[in-house]
């Protein structure tokens, strides 16, 4: 049986008021202002997208995993100024992904790793959908393999 997925951004609500923050403030979160001078290459994890050259985007550390368990975690993470959250259609793995080399971190109900894979990004749906054939993975959770950083959270959909 295939089961479906939906890939799934940040919510932008709680970075809003960042933007408004000056450098110094910013520095006082852990955060930096940043202006994307290539792309791809700043992946905002809230729209799923690279962000375009000029963007204005913040580079702050995130709980990506805020769960009680051993597998706790944050990370840096790029957010783009105006992003919306973004909520993909079932099955739909976008260019923000199928460009990198993707680690796939599947958790059970508990929050504990159950299985994990790194994998070509333009194979990562076929990944998905190994990871989700078992009935005790409940989330997943995207990784930029090679700098470590989160992505994006999946769920069934």
């Amino acid at each position: 049986m295939k089961h479906t997925f939906q890939l799934i951004g940040i919510d932008h609500v709680q970075f809003e008021p960042l933007f408004a923050l000056t450098d110094e403030q910013l520095r006082s979160h852990h955060a930096v202002r940043c202006y994307t001078t290539a792309s791809p290459g700043y992946p905002c994890r809230i729209s799923l997208e690279d962000a375009r050259v000029g963007d204005e985007l913040l580079l702050l550390p995130y709980v990506h995993q805020p769960a009680p368990s051993p597998y706790r975690a944050s990370g840096p993470i790029y957010v783009r100024r105006g992003a919306n959250q973004r909520k993909l259609p079932a099955g739909v793995v976008p260019s923000y992904v199928t460009s990198r080399l993707i680690s796939l971190r599947a958790y059970d109900s508990e929050h504990m790793i159950v299985s994990a894979t790194v994998c070509e990004g333009h194979i990562a749906a076929q990944e998905i959908e190994q990871h989700f054939g078992n009935e005790s993975v409940a989330y997943i959770h995207l990784h930029n393999a090679k700098r470590g950083c989160f992505s994006c959270n999946v769920i069934r959909a």
